[in-house]
């Protein structure tokens, strides 16, 4: 470039620059790329995110359900999935009178047949003229249709003997998860010993541990007392509280009444002694209530958190704050699909519940057909009612026959060696306490899983039933249990049990 000068000698350099940038290029283009997102470099929370209920068990079933299509010999000819409330996955029929107002805001044109009962039209109707262009497909506001969160408070009020609901404090969401997870992040804050501590029950819904380690807020574990029909002491919350002021902030305190997996349903001054216990400990309270009409023992009866607060006068009713949930998942509906729910706020901080609605807004809305099924649940057929008759049928059928299904589990397992149940009062799940020998407690340990992980594992492989580890829910240590469902059908459920109750017998046998 000796005789080069101005221009050229610039055109020359960004000739050279080019060449080298062309080479470096090349080169970067037969070295593999590595990859921006790995376990190393992903977010480490999610990682920390166990969720039992769909976790390695439910795996392996799909894998021995899809090895039974190809042809695969086992010893079983199908795989019961026992492990999830999923009621119409496992033969429960849709209530009519849901699926008749949903078809009809789904397709508007049905309107015009004369297939569907007066009542339902009427619903229909009133439904699309409150949604946005007339249509179940336009996004409606943030918090839900305000046609159905007025059917909500209506309800909710009915349910509680006259105590109002305010349709502002209601927020409808994506099943009951989507706001119980909205309102822990309102609560998630601080670092080192000031990070939030949430105390969650133990056996607990794998929901509660799941969304705590994704929002990096610290677990605080109590026990729920097994000699007593899975109840819950006021004295346990005090122990678990004092214990986790030495390492975080405690500002929640979640229930599930009627309780997962352990169904048992509390008593009304057991309500009322924890929200004492939270309004002296400066708590927020998280009710999870979706099993509110799953309950079968005779002498329990589910008592509302909101009703017992309002009840009990101030300074609680004024000042104690509560979220609880609700869902058209569970219940008689078992719409677990259609993914509707709500939660209704007391006593929330103006400023906070603004913030709530900015968090819901993210994320656009519910999904509208979860919406309507919501309605539905909330405002069922009055007497006078064409639909009335054939809707009261049904869901007294469907909850009959839990009550009967919970009788029989209990009884069951209860004759069984090895084998301890607590009453279903309520809910879907039995939580079956199960003796294991130490030998295949050494087993287990040999192969890197909880004991009773094993004991699952082993029953799936040999019978084909499909349920889910204590472990998963947490349990007090050195004892082992497992969730089931009392969801398949009768005909079902009683040779279910049983071959569960000698599967324990023959792996007992196998291991003493």
């Amino acid at each position: 470039m000796g005789g080069l000068k101005g221009p050229g000698l610039f055109r020359g350099l960004l000739g050279v620059m080019a060449s080298r940038a062309g080479e470096h290029s090349q080169a970067a283009t037969n070295r593999p790329k590595e990859k921006v997102l790995t376990l190393d470099t992903m977010n480490p929370r999610v990682k920390r995110v166990e969720y039992a209920v769909r976790g390695p068990i439910v795996l392996r079933a799909l894998e021995l359900e899809q090895e039974l299509r190809q042809g695969v010999k086992k010893p079983f000819t199908e795989v019961i999935r026992a492990n999830i409330g999923d009621a119409q996955a496992m033969g429960q029929k849709p209530i009519t009178f849901l699926r008749q107002v949903l078809a009809l805001c789904i397709h508007p044109d049905l309107l015009n047949s004369p297939d569907f009962p007066e009542d339902t039209k009427r619903r229909a109707k009133s439904i699309l003229q409150a949604c946005g262009g007339h249509s179940l497909g336009a996004y409606s506001t943030s918090s839900g249709v305000q046609l159905i969160r007025e059917d909500v408070a209506r309800y909710i009020q009915r349910r509680d003997g006259g105590i109002p609901a305010d349709p502002n404090n209601i927020f409808l969401s994506t099943g009951a998860s989507d706001a119980i997870v909205t309102v822990l992040k309102l609560l998630v804050s601080g670092e080192g010993r000031t990070r939030t501590g949430v105390l969650i029950p133990v056996p607990q819904y794998p929901l509660y541990s799941a969304a705590l380690a994704e929002l990096d807020a610290v677990q605080v574990d109590y026990y729920l007392d097994e000699e007593r029909v899975w109840a819950l002491d006021v004295a346990e919350l005090r122990r678990a509280l004092h214990q986790a002021c030495d390492h975080c902030r405690p500002r929640a305190l979640c229930i599930i009444n009627p309780g997962n997996p352990t169904g048992q349903v509390q008593t009304r001054e057991c309500i009322e002694a924890v929200i004492r216990f939270a309004f002296e400990e400066q708590l927020f309270l998280m009710a999870d209530e979706v099993y509110q009409d799953n309950v079968y023992a005779e002498g329990s009866q589910f008592h509302s958190f909101k009703k017992v607060l309002i009840e009990m006068g101030p300074p609680y009713a004024t000042q104690q704050e509560l979220a609880s949930f609700h869902s058209v998942s569970k219940g008689y509906m078992g719409e677990c699909g259609f993914r509707g729910g709500y939660v209704e706020v007391v006593n929330m901080d103006a400023a906070v519940q603004q913030q709530m609605q900015k968090l819901m807004s993210v994320r656009l809305c519910p999904p509208l057909p979860g919406q309507v099924v919501l309605d539905m649940v909330v405002s069922p057929p009055a007497p006078s009612d064409p639909s009335f008759r054939q809707f009261q049928a049904e869901r007294q059928a469907v909850l009959a026959e839990l009550a009967a299904k919970a009788k029989l589990t209990e009884q069951v397992f209860n004759e069984a060696p090895g084998i301890r149940c607590n009453p279903v009062q309520g809910a879907m799940y039995s939580f079956p306490r199960i003796q294991l020998p130490p030998r295949a407690v050494q087993r287990a340990e040999e192969l890197g899983l909880a004991p009773d992980m094993f004991f699952c594992m082993s029953l799936l492989e040999e019978t084909g039933i499909c349920v889910v580890p204590g472990s998963g829910f947490g349990q007090r240590e050195g004892t082992y249990h497992f969730r089931m469902t009392i969801l398949p059908s009768m005909e079902k459920l009683r040779p279910l049990l049983e071959k569960l109750s000698q599967f324990h017998s023959k792996f007992t046998r196998e291991y003493s």
